[in-house]
């Protein structure tokens, strides 16, 4: 890979600032699927937040030697910690003038997401003078991953939508496309799991693939597509192309996660695996164009 295109590639990943932008694809999903226009204000949350999170994240678990971790993203954080600091300072402050935007509802809901994403990285439990997160329960950082951004990208939307004329979405329906979404970002992130299994037993961080192994984990990932595989024809309407859309995502997810098993390098899984939620808008804006 090209010296240059490298460096840009890095720092479009490892700052975050690539998984904030699959937060809002995936805020466009949910508008498109809902046939209505985005509002800006929300999907600019969901870029804020998503940066802010991730990077309190990656920042307060900061290893005692950086410079030598076996992992290029770590070693490209720290090295650029000035920055890491600059962007999530930035992300914090832009998110206070657009919570004003929110009606009751989903300034509840972002609250409540906030304090599970932070309660998620904070020791701020503790057993027999044994401190952790809500990530160190065992089997529960896939449910809580995949729950937040499915009701961060999902259901914040929805709120807002039913706050105006522009949209009424049922609850049969909005639990539907939360359910989708939650077993589409659960299938995509166990992968990465599955990447940091030695890891993980080292650190006694009990995630899927380290309770069950990789070769179940693999099966639960493809299972998940398959359910979702389920709702969508179970509770799609037409075969239009917010249909087709899906089900190439669908598809493409479970062959890069087949893939993943073999591919171990880090720009495989934060930028074709996380892809895959910037993929799936652009694939429901070019089936839509199709003449069905």
């Amino acid at each position: 890979m090209n010296k240059y295109l490298r460096q840009a590639l890095d720092c479009l990943l490892f700052s975050n600032i690539f998984i904030a932008l699959c937060a809002v694809a995936q805020g466009l999903v949910t508008y498109q699927l809902l046939g209505t226009e985005p509002e800006k204000h929300v999907l600019g949350l969901l870029f804020c937040s998503t940066l802010a999170l991730y990077n309190f994240s990656i920042l307060l678990a900061r290893p005692n030697k950086p410079e030598r971790s076996p992992f290029r993203r770590v070693r490209w954080i720290f090295s650029h910690y000035r920055l890491m600091i600059t962007l999530t300072i930035i992300s914090v402050l832009s998110i206070l003038p657009l919570v004003f935007f929110l009606n009751t509802s989903s300034k509840i809901l972002l609250v409540s997401l906030a304090i599970v994403s932070v309660a998620y990285s904070l020791p701020i439990f503790s057993i027999h003078d044994k401190h952790f997160g809500l990530r160190n329960i065992p089997g529960v950082k896939l449910f809580l991953i995949a729950a937040v951004w499915s009701l961060s990208c999902v259901l914040l939307p929805i709120l807002e939508l039913e706050n105006s004329i522009e949209a009424s979405v049922t609850l049969s329906d909005s639990i539907i496309l939360i359910a989708k979404r939650f077993l589409f970002i659960a299938a995509i992130t166990v992968p990465f799991d599955i990447r940091d299994l030695f890891q993980d037993k080292t650190s006694e961080l009990k995630t899927i693939p380290v309770i069950l192994g990789e070769k179940n984990a693999l099966l639960i990932c493809q299972g998940l597509l398959v359910i979702y595989v389920v709702l969508l024809f179970l509770f799609t309407r037409s075969i239009d192309g917010n249909f087709i859309g899906l089900m190439l995502t669908i598809v493409l997810s479970g062959w890069l996660i087949f893939k993943s098993k073999w591919k171990k390098d880090e720009y495989y899984y934060f930028f074709y695996l996380d892809g895959t939620m910037i993929v799936q808008f652009l694939m429901l804006l070019l089936c839509n164009q199709l003449p069905l």
